[in-house]
């Protein structure tokens, strides 16, 4: 008996498996093994719900945020928002701390890199709300962070962070000496 409502279930598991392509007007990226996904989560602080160290405000913007849907409980990673630069989701996340909300996005499943439930936001609302909010808050909230670093270019090259770190330890990150060297034969 025990066989047969194992074997059942496993017969079974493919039908209740939900298609979250199903009214998604997400923007293909060209990424190996990406599915247009549209569904309903709880935005929460990833950390909190692995270890149960629940700061206030999902951290505050210091932590990575997920959306855990509401269809099935599964934890999904927003890795990446709406815009060509790839900047994390957080940001545009952080507002909806705690929320139900609605994504419009990206899932992305690739068994070859290990990829599971990794999604890109392109757009979000509060389930009780009608009107999409874009993804797309990063650059901005970077440009109020960074007021100093306003310039000619890619954020990445006033950014003071990237500065530092460049500053310290060279361009390939190998140091500045292997920087000279390599400058020196390649160009």
């Amino acid at each position: 008996m025990k066989a047969l409502a194992a074997l059942l279930s496993l017969l079974a598991a493919p039908a209740l498996a939900q298609d979250f392509s199903e009214g998604s007007e997400a923007k293909a990226w060209n990424l190996q093994g990406e599915a247009p996904a549209r569904f309903e989560a709880r935005v929460t602080d990833m950390l909190c719900a692995v270890t149960g160290d629940c700061p206030a405000d999902c951290g505050g913007g210091a932590r990575q945020l997920g959306l855990e849907r509401s269809a099935d409980g599964v934890l999904v990673y927003p890795m990446k928002n709406g815009q060509p630069v790839f900047a994390g989701a957080s940001v545009d996340l952080q507002p909806y701390c705690g929320e139900a909300v609605e994504v419009d996005g990206l899932l992305i499943t690739n068994a070859e890199n290990g990829a599971r439930n990794v999604y890109m936001v392109q757009r979000i609302r509060r389930t009780d709300e009608t009107d999409w909010t874009p993804a797309t808050r990063w650059t901005e909230v970077w440009a109020e962070e960074h007021p100093d670093a306003a310039g000619a270019g890619p954020w990445f090259r006033n950014d003071p962070r990237v500065k530092a770190a460049i500053e310290k330890d060279g361009y390939l990150g190998l140091g500045p000496e292997t920087d000279a060297a390599f400058i020196a034969e390649w160009f």
